[in-house]
């Protein structure tokens, strides 16, 4: 904290503008020695200046200047921004030089956390900025926004002040034991308590869709060779990033690319069609698309519309323990048959059987949950995905899938309403998670008419997990790992 540093905070190459940072205690004489004609500018004024080589004199290039004094900046220093014109040259040399003239190249994430030792804001806001910085979809931006305006903070350091309360008046209790009258009964607290950790749960259950938010739903295309699943991932990557041919077995290993799909992010993968084969190359693209699949968060299977759902696909689909939707391929295909009649897969109580169904009939397939709720408000998991008809030919189907696939994997966010803090980090669930235990174990002993003083031994542990979130006490173990993941200048 007593260092000045500097770094490029737009990123490298070609570019119209680029900028570059300066903070610390001599943010200011860097930027003299940068830009010696530029006095004494005002605060937060942009100003027009030549900026050079103070060994030199070498005129560099001329940018805007803006200066902040400390704390009304962005990191709560003195501060100094320059934006110039980009690429690699003249970025670069500022840097350089503001090395030479006392500042040193910033760590990632340094700026950001200045800006959280300096108070500028909490451990939550500043990993909403840096979801904001990688974030590639609409919804984890809403998220990150609202988290980064303390929607999320809001509601920990509620959580935590009733939690003070209620210790201060377990206090009370310890204090006068023999007062006919207490402030507040032990069944009141019991109640509060509870309430307190109702809330808890109730953003707790945001964790797995939220984490998703962050890495993407790993969603598998599986099927048969020559299924169609490279022409669906192409069709939703938007470009051709799989070979397609009619000969089966062209994938022989996994393709992953990142989309969104009505602003979430889904991390598709393509496989191997799934078959018996003795030829080694294909069995082992077919062992990674079984390694893949172990993991999916959704799966797409893809059968060839004119051909139906074989006892094959009956048996993959009844072993499939996470979501999953078939589509009916090639409808293009199936409809120069003259719709003929086509299995579909029926989910039922005791398992799948199969059925006959029309053209305009809509087969249901079996949803599981791998311990990700579809709905954390109503924690059930009987949304059944419909079957849909596809074709990369008219693209039929194509735009009706972008709105089915966010439901099923993000159902609880896409019915949530916009001011509803949502976890996205590992390390808020866990921090949560251990509250929540802690709650839960001083009302059961309150309930066991457990001494006071013994069951409030739960409430500090409880309030400690929940400044960890935000922040309020926090080892550089932490820090480190939270900003590890920040670019250079930010």
């Amino acid at each position: 904290m007593t260092d000045t540093i500097v770094a490029a905070a737009t990123p490298p190459g070609p570019g119209a503008l680029a900028v570059v940072r300066i903070s610390g205690p001599s943010a200011f004489s860097v930027r003299r020695a940068l830009a010696p004609d530029l006095r004494a500018p005002a605060h937060r004024r942009a100003t027009l200046a030549g900026l050079h080589d103070p060994e030199t004199g070498e005129l560099l290039d001329r940018g805007i200047v803006t200066s902040y004094q400390a704390p009304a900046s962005y990191t709560g220093e003195d501060m100094v921004e320059i934006s110039c014109h980009g690429g690699y040259l003249i970025p670069g040399l500022l840097v350089e030089h503001a090395i030479e003239a006392g500042a040193r190249m910033a760590e990632p994430g340094e700026f950001t956390r200045r800006a959280y030792l300096n108070g500028k804001m909490d451990l939550l806001q500043a990993e909403a900025v840096c979801d904001l910085v990688a974030g590639r979809s609409r919804a984890l931006h809403r998220v990150a926004v609202h988290q980064m305006e303390r929607g999320l903070s809001a509601r920990m350091t509620a959580a935590r002040e009733s939690l003070v309360t209620l210790e201060a008046l377990l206090v009370h209790h310890l204090d006068f034991p023999d007062e006919d009258e207490p402030p507040t009964s032990l069944e009141s607290v019991a109640r509060e308590a509870r309430e307190v950790r109702l809330r808890l749960e109730g953003v707790l259950a945001t964790a797995p869709e939220g984490e998703l938010l962050r890495e993407g739903a790993l969603t598998v295309l599986a099927g048969r060779p020559n299924s169609g699943k490279s022409s669906i991932f192409n069709a939703l990557v938007g470009y051709e990033r799989a070979i397609v041919t009619e000969v089966p077995g062209t994938t022989r290993d996994a393709l992953e690319a990142t989309v969104s799909l009505s602003g979430y992010p889904f991390r598709l993968v393509d496989t191997a069609g799934l078959r018996e084969t003795g030829e080694r190359v294909e069995a082992l693209g077919i062992e990674v698309a079984r390694r893949y699949l172990a993991r999916a968060d959704l799966v797409l299977y893809c059968a060839e519309g004119s051909k139906g759902v074989s006892e094959v696909d009956l048996e993959f689909l009844g072993a499939c323990d996470c979501p999953f939707l078939v589509l009916d391929t090639k409808a293009d295909l199936a409809r120069q048959g003259n719709g003929a009649t086509r299995e579909y897969v029926d989910a039922g109580e005791n398992g799948y059987s199969r059925s006959e169904a029309g053209p305009d009939r809509v087969g249901i397939a079996k949803a599981g949950q791998r311990g990700r709720p579809l709905a954390p408000a109503s924690g059930r998991s009987e949304a059944l995905p419909r079957r849909i008809a596809t074709s990369v030919v008219t693209g039929e189907g194509l735009e009706e899938l972008g709105r089915v696939l966010p439901g099923m994997v993000f159902g609880g966010l896409v019915q949530a309403n916009a001011d509803t803090p949502v976890v996205t980090r590992r390390r808020h669930r866990r921090a949560l998670e251990r509250a929540v235990e802690e709650l839960s174990a001083f009302e059961r002993a309150l309930a066991k008419r457990i001494p006071a003083e013994v069951a409030a031994t739960h409430l500090r542990p409880a309030e400690t997990a929940l400044e960890d979130i935000l922040g309020i006490v926090t080892l550089d173990e932490i820090l480190d790992r939270v900003f590890r993941d920040f670019c250079i200048g930010k």
